[in-house]
């Protein structure tokens, strides 16, 4: 267990807590208007922690293939659990726009898995990381919508829309990612796949 590797799992143990705290805060004597900063301050360590493997991984020279590969997951894990979260309760997002991400995620990873099987290695896009970090801003601006909801000073209406704007952005990019993934490796994708 490396330091990178920590950050790593500690992304992927924090997520779970999202839902649980969305869905019974008032189980833990929470409030609706505290419940924002909550949820604030662990997408703000999870994204911190995305920050910190990557730095201590590099700094310590402790780039590792295990870590290629959760990293990202990770990162998949904690934007897909809390924008599932968010289609239900008081965002209510339409679950349409969350199916983009999981598509994105499942039709990568198959894409790699089969390539690594016939031994090409699909190299990682920068799209990717862009892609996570616009899903983190657009996570972090529906927690902040949430907290002026929660102190009345937008309406549900309002609050609910401006979410949508948000996630359906973080969806159009993600769309946008798979396709730049695609055709920047299909080269190898045709190798792997052996298509003629």
């Amino acid at each position: 267990m490396t330091l990178p590797h920590f950050f790593t799992f500690l992304r992927i143990l924090i997520s779970p807590f999202f839902p649980l705290l969305y869905f019974k805060y008032e189980s833990f004597g929470i409030s609706l208007a505290v419940l924002p900063f909550i949820l604030l301050v662990l997408l703000i360590i999870c994204e911190c922690s995305d920050i910190f493997d990557g730095f201590f991984a590099r700094k310590r020279n402790q780039v590792t293939d295990l870590g290629k590969v959760l990293d990202p997951m990770a990162d998949s894990i904690t934007h897909i659990t809390l924008f599932l979260t968010f289609t239900q309760g008081v965002v209510n997002l339409p679950l349409l726009y969350v199916f983009v991400f999981l598509y994105r995620e499942f039709f990568i990873s198959t894409l790699r898995t089969l390539c690594a099987l016939r031994g090409v290695a699909l190299a990682a896009r920068f799209s990717g990381k862009v892609k996570a970090v616009i899903q983190a801003i657009a996570a972090f601006i529906i927690l902040v919508l949430m907290i002026f909801y929660t102190a009345g000073i937008l309406s549900l209406d309002l609050f609910q829309r401006l979410s949508l704007f948000s996630v359906a952005a973080a969806a159009l990019y993600t769309a946008l990612s798979m396709g730049d993934y695609v055709l920047a490796n299909r080269s190898h994708i045709k190798q792997a796949l052996d298509v003629r």
